[in-house]
């Protein structure tokens, strides 16, 4: 399965993250098939920059976004709010 998760790049205690496109079964820093952009939790407001057609693209292809990839994604406008989301926001 391909999945759209966070790749911890970054000093100690000071992450950054990318967004990368990887086999569910690869380690959390390990192989990747493509980078789709990238989160800094450090800045305020918390950074995202997204190449939004290579992640539409995957997510047409079947990639299953992690937890907080699809929040990232979400923020971005990318993934649709859930139903249930939709009605407490």
């Amino acid at each position: 399965m391909i999945r759209i998760r966070l790749r911890r790049v970054g000093k100690k205690r000071q992450p950054y993250y990318r967004l990368v496109v990887a086999q569910k079964e690869a380690k959390r820093d390990g192989a990747f098939l493509e980078t789709l952009g990238s989160y800094d939790p450090h800045a305020n407001p918390p950074a995202i920059q997204l190449d939004e057609a290579k992640a539409r693209e995957w997510l047409t292809r079947g990639a299953q976004p992690s937890e907080a990839a699809e929040k990232i994604l979400r923020k971005a406008g990318i993934v649709p709010l859930a139903p249930a989301a939709a009605k407490e926001a």
